[in-house]
């Protein structure tokens, strides 16, 4: 049943890749119906490779770490208190560039989508050899 409150231990954790996601808040698990905050933890020198989520915007706040974060052709290393916002459709990627593990909490709008939620680019280029 949603509910309007996530104690840490009920966040939805979601094995991706090499980690382990923790959703906060989706719809179905909260009363929101157009909102989704995951929280994602990347350790030395991991990251979520170039791609693009057709029917969201998305951002991206750094809570923990270094990231170098992608935002087309747009790179910035971010820290802790930094956010960047990523249009609905843009690809971009977030690889952990720190001495230690990065957190980040992702923020997704509208909160469910029709079609793929992520579309991995990393394979195409320019996105597999952008980062030299």
């Amino acid at each position: 049943m949603p509910t309007r409150f996530v104690k840490a231990a009920e966040a939805i954790r979601e094995p991706f890749e090499d980690r382990v996601n923790r959703w906060l808040c989706r719809p179905g698990q909260t009363e929101a119906k157009d909102l989704a905050v995951i929280e994602a933890e990347f350790a030395v020198g991991q990251g979520h490779g170039f791609h693009t989520h057709p029917e969201f915007e998305e951002c991206i706040y750094v809570l923990a770490g270094r990231i170098e974060q992608w935002v087309d052709r747009e790179r910035k290393v971010l820290e802790a208190g930094d956010l960047a916002h990523i249009p609905m459709g843009m690809v971009h990627a977030t690889f952990n560039v720190g001495s230690t593990p990065a957190r980040i909490l992702a923020i997704l709008s509208p909160g469910s989508c029709k079609g793929p939620g992520l579309v991995d680019v990393s394979q195409q280029e320019p996105w597999k050899s952008i980062r030299g």
